[in-house]
């Protein structure tokens, strides 16, 4: 059997290493992992409540389909009516079901050339033209993006903070580029990490959507939430947009547990400003400490930090991995860099130690 000729070379989605496996093969007893932008304070109290009567009393009940109870706080969370959302098993699924309601063969698809790769694998699979722009300094240009649409343009993805790199796009950069995209275009707004924002300029994506209604947001409950072994994300967009990629969602795609973790989650702000801050005050100490060691960094405004360690970062992620820290390299256009996630202060701090050992020994080495 020979599956479509368009998918046979597309690449399986590589996640960070697990920490299990890594203790194994290297045999050791700690290991730090710092490569998937999870949250290291875990969840909110609430949610662990939530999931425990879920378990004790609903667990072998379908979870609801339409998810109305989590999509009503949603709504009066983000000042939205219930049928401008829909949910995904992540962020991920949303982006899926984009491409799978909207892209046919022949459409063409815009996105940055170093962003989170799933835009550029489910467009792959659709068959779709794409069009990748590269980066300015580490963000998106949007100037040019905006010169590479046509008539065969489809939907152009912008991920705002940008995966891998950390960069944000202000909000004046972001209305007047989306004053001048035609109304044909899908704008995708991907926010997933919108929550760690503390940068004022940074663009409030509810009002542009109630602006724009070629535009869609994503947000997600893995990140800042917590709730990443959960896999519940969620779009916002115009009523008429969410019913198309809603004809294309699989039934019962979000669990019942998922459904009560992501609304206990949402009622605890207080979590959440707590999370903001210590990731803020991560950030400071991680580029204070690359300074310290002449690194540069992309201004980060996410949850991670990528970093230019001046060798191979294949190289420096190999290394520490072999000292308990996982971290991501293996960026294709920026084969110096590396992608750090904000950890704890403690993880901080043992991810710094580690690397200023690593590069000593790289150093000596050469």
């Amino acid at each position: 059997m020979q599956p479509k000729p368009n998918i046979v070379n597309l690449p399986v989605y590589q996640p960070g290493k697990p920490v299990d496996d890594v203790k194994r093969e290297l045999g050791l007893t700690e290991v730090i992992k710092l490569a998937s932008n999870e949250n290291p304070f875990g969840s909110s109290p609430k949610v662990k409540e939530a999931i425990a009567h879920e378990i004790e009393n609903n667990i072998s009940i379908y979870p609801d389909g339409a998810a109305v109870e989590l999509t009503n706080a949603l709504a009066k969370h983000h000042g939205v009516n219930t049928d401008q959302i829909i949910f995904g098993v992540g962020s991920d699924e949303v982006i899926l079901m984009i491409a799978r309601a909207f892209l046919v063969p022949g459409d063409e698809t815009i996105m940055a050339d170093q962003t989170f790769p799933i835009y550029k694998h489910n467009a792959k699979v659709e068959n779709a033209t794409i069009i990748e722009v590269p980066l300015k300094d580490g963000t998106h240009d949007l100037p040019a993006m905006l010169e590479r649409v046509t008539d065969k343009t489809k939907i152009v993805w912008v991920c705002n903070p940008n995966n891998p790199t950390g960069t944000i796009n202000s909000a004046d950069e972001v209305e007047s580029f989306l004053s001048k995209v035609p109304s044909h275009v899908l704008v995708v707004l991907d926010e997933a990490y919108c929550e760690y924002v503390v940068d004022p300029s940074f663009p409030d994506g509810i009002k542009l959507l109630k602006q724009y209604p070629n535009v869609i947001l994503l947000r997600t409950f893995s990140k800042i939430y917590g709730l990443a072994s959960l896999r519940v994300g969620y779009g916002i967009g115009r009523s008429e947009v969410i019913r198309s990629i809603n004809q294309v969602r699989e039934p019962f795609n979000t669990s019942r547990i998922g459904q009560a973790a992501a609304l206990a989650a949402l009622q605890d702000e207080e979590f959440i400003a707590f999370c903001r801050e210590e990731n803020s005050k991560g950030l400071a100490y991680l580029n204070a400490s690359f300074k310290e060691l002449g690194l540069t960094a992309f201004p980060a405004h996410g949850n991670f930090i990528m970093v230019d360690v001046k060798r191979s970062g294949q190289e420096v992620f190999d290394a520490l991995l072999r000292k308990g820290i996982i971290i991501r390299a293996g960026h294709s256009l920026y084969p110096t860099y590396v992608r750090i996630t904000v950890g704890n202060q403690e993880q901080n701090e043992k991810v710094i130690a580690a690397l200023t050992a690593v590069l000593q020994e790289i150093a000596v080495k050469v």
